[in-house]
């Protein structure tokens, strides 16, 4: 017979009851797309016209995103690439909450239009007391654009020059700062600014003063900067973008600054990230003056930088709910990582896998912390399993030392510790040693 004419009808193998549940998490067309490659298959002699529904199973992604979960073992805690800060329990819950209709500007006991995000810049009021008025839209990028254009549109910004810093994937604050309408004035030299070189740039143009933290880098030897407590008094507003959002002072990370700290020195206004070390969802943070902040909401470019009710339910969470991820892992005890590497090495050792626990050095990232090593431990192996691991489900991320694939555990829930064993073991396929 033709196996042309064997081939299954489309509407029969959707009818399956295992592709009619996936139909509803995946949607038809997704499902159907499948479908036909599995018939492709017949027609070409491949499988046989009974293996269609299997087929098709097989090549259906897990969840209904192209975007893969992912165990971030490459000791880097803010890994950009990997999506910097995973969501706390608390706050995948509130995503979850808010994901159908919700009151997020709507007063249910009044019946009227409320303030939008009441809860989360509630939340964030609380945390940082200091600060007379807060907003958020959607990344710290945004939040300087929203100051620019709104304080400084056809005026001049004065920054140092040891601070007009690129941020990664050639992303400029200079080019970010002059799209928005305002002229730089740079002052002092790239290794030394002092306050008259501020002073002397101040005039009736002035918008205001940027101090930049430049959190991916350091400057040694040489150099000087001006602190914002000295900035205060030349008659301009101040603006201090901090960058990797500390509410509050980290005694690990002495040298990264924070709202409360920026604001009691006498800041006007704070800007800052909330996918970094405040661990919550991509956001940008404003906090300072109540007249300032007000002047940026009602901004008509505030509109367009405003966040979404699933972003403003994970801030709220993680302002409110219990410790996040990225927390954990800063405060991870390394005497603990290195019972957990040594427990896992162990155990693969004993499948037949060249594995070993070895002490790391982890780094916070994300455009934090500089030059801050963060002792850990991790499982080091045969370099030939980084590509299995990452094409893995889950996918596992290790970086490379020395030649080796290391599998750094800060970053790593204890309670994930079976996944990464069951991951190398299907990484290795079996073999063992080579």
């Amino acid at each position: 017979m033709d196996p042309r004419r064997r081939v299954p009808r489309t509407d029969a193998v959707l009818a399956d009851a295992r592709l009619a549940a996936l139909t509803e998490r995946l949607g038809r067309a997704v499902v159907k797309d499948a479908v036909a490659r599995a018939q492709q298959r017949v027609r070409q002699g491949e499988i046989g016209p009974e293996c269609v529904t299997d087929a098709a199973l097989a090549v259906l992604p897990p969840h209904p995103t192209s975007l893969r979960p992912v165990i971030n073992m490459t000791g880097v805690l803010l890994h950009t690439n990997l999506g910097r800060a995973p969501l706390s329990p608390a706050a995948v819950e509130a995503v979850t909450a808010a994901a159908g209709a919700t009151d997020v500007e709507f007063d249910l006991t009044g019946g009227a239009r409320a303030r939008r995000g009441r809860g989360a810049l509630e939340s964030l009021a609380r945390a940082v007391p200091a600060a007379e008025d807060v907003h958020v839209v959607n990344n710290n990028a945004a939040a300087l654009v929203l100051a620019a254009t709104a304080l400084a549109a056809g005026r001049e910004i004065v920054i140092s020059r040891g601070e007009m810093v690129e941020i990664g994937d050639g992303f400029r604050i200079p080019d970010l700062l002059v799209s928005t309408g305002a002229r730089l004035r740079e002052v002092g030299a790239t290794n030394r600014t002092t306050l008259d070189d501020y002073r002397a740039a101040i005039g009736p143009r002035t918008g205001f003063v940027l101090k930049v933290h430049p959190s991916n880098f350091q400057v040694a030897g040489f150099t000087g900067s001006v602190e914002v407590a000295e900035l205060t008094g030349l008659g301009v507003p101040v603006i201090a973008d901090i960058g990797s959002g500390l509410l509050r002072r980290e005694p690990l990370l002495p040298g990264e600054p924070d709202a409360a700290s920026t604001l009691a020195a006498g800041a006007d206004l704070v800007t800052a990230s909330g996918d970094k070390l405040l661990g919550g969802p991509q956001a940008g943070l404003l906090l300072g003056r109540r007249g300032l902040v007000d002047r940026l909401r009602r901004h008509p470019l505030a509109r367009a930088l405003r966040v979404d009710k699933l972003t403003l339910a994970a801030l709220e969470a993680t302002l409110r709910g219990p410790e996040t991820p990225v927390h954990r892992a800063l405060h991870a005890e390394p005497a603990v990582l290195a019972r957990r590497a040594a427990a896992l090495a162990e155990a693969l050792h004993r499948a037949g896998i060249e594995a070993r626990a070895v002490p790391a050095e982890a780094t916070v990232g994300g455009g934090a912390a500089p030059g801050v090593r963060l002792p850990s431990a991790a499982v080091s192996l045969p370099e030939r399993l980084a590509v299995p691991l990452r094409t893995g489900d889950p996918p596992v991320v290790g970086r490379f030392e020395g030649g080796r694939l290391l599998l750094d555990l800060r970053m790593v829930a204890p309670a994930r510790d079976g996944e990464v064993l069951t991951a190398v073991l299907a990484a290795a396929g079996g073999r063992g040693r080579p």
